[in-house]
């Protein structure tokens, strides 16, 4: 049921690289209690949501345990929640788990007079993204369906450019087919995208694209070559007014990492 007949709220969670046991760490962090914290201060910090998304990068190393103990904490906000599969992913396996009448994978949202495109860009054994043939005709059935829902796509690789030398030969290959698309259906108002580790808030055309902090490490921005800062994890809110205006915001954990080994050379 929608809270608030003005616009729906909208949670943003991403890339979480959650290992296979609780309490083990990646460059020096234990991800799972950041997860933990970021979906705690969200809920804490804002009356409800319409429906969470994450998108992608659920687990670092993909097994049954660790996307069990992801769906047991999303399922404890008893909130509708939306999942999509990053480059770390194992996607059937996230259909397999994430099945429930709270947490699924399901393509496509409707929620008042917006829909919700959530699209797989995984290329298997890849870092890199594409658009299978498959995502981007789901992309123009679902545009096409509903000319008049206003329209938010969720993907997990970016499709412009972040000024990061390195993260920058990993966005969606066929990003010029996907923002074509895009271009020929104005009810698309907003693309938000994990992957990067950071911030980004730009526009392409009239549609705002958004991507938006890791729940754990975040990459050092506008680098030449891999690093990772100690700046906080966060999550995104955004609000989709009932006119198709959105607004966003980016809210972090106040304490800095422990125990980040930033002087790692990748992950």
């Amino acid at each position: 049921m929608i809270q608030n007949s003005d616009f729906l709220s909208i949670l943003q969670i991403t890339d979480m690289h959650i290992l296979r046991h609780a309490g083990e760490t990646l460059v020096g962090i234990d991800t799972e209690h950041y997860f933990h914290a970021v979906l705690e201060l969200a809920f804490s910090t804002h009356a409800y949501f319409d429906l969470v998304l994450v998108t992608g990068d659920l687990a670092q190393i993909p097994c049954s345990a660790s996307y069990q103990r992801i769906l047991n904490r999303l399922e404890a906000y008893h909130t509708p929640c939306v999942c999509l599969p990053g480059n770390h992913d194992d996607f059937a396996l996230m259909q397999r788990l994430f099945n429930t009448d709270t947490v699924s994978c399901r393509k496509q949202t409707l929620l008042g007079n917006w829909q919700i495109i959530c699209l797989n860009s995984q290329i298997v054994g890849a870092a890199g993204g594409r658009l299978a043939k498959d995502e981007l005709d789901l992309l123009k059935h679902c545009l096409e369906s509903y000319p008049t829902h206003y329209t938010l796509i969720a993907v997990h690789h970016h499709c412009l450019p972040t000024d990061s030398e390195w993260m920058d030969t990993m966005t969606i290959e066929n990003h010029d087919e996907f923002l074509a698309i895009i271009q020929q259906h104005p009810q698309v108002k907003v693309i938000t995208t994990g992957h990067i580790h950071q911030l980004m808030d730009s526009y392409c055309g009239a549609v705002r694209v958004f991507g938006t902090p890791s729940t754990c490490f975040q990459f050092t921005p506008n680098s030449r070559k891999f690093g990772i800062d100690n700046t906080a994890p966060g999550y995104r809110m955004m609000q989709l007014y009932a006119d198709g205006r959105v607004e966003s915001a980016i809210t972090r954990l106040p304490e800095p990492l422990a125990g980040l080994q930033a002087n790692t050379k990748g992950y």
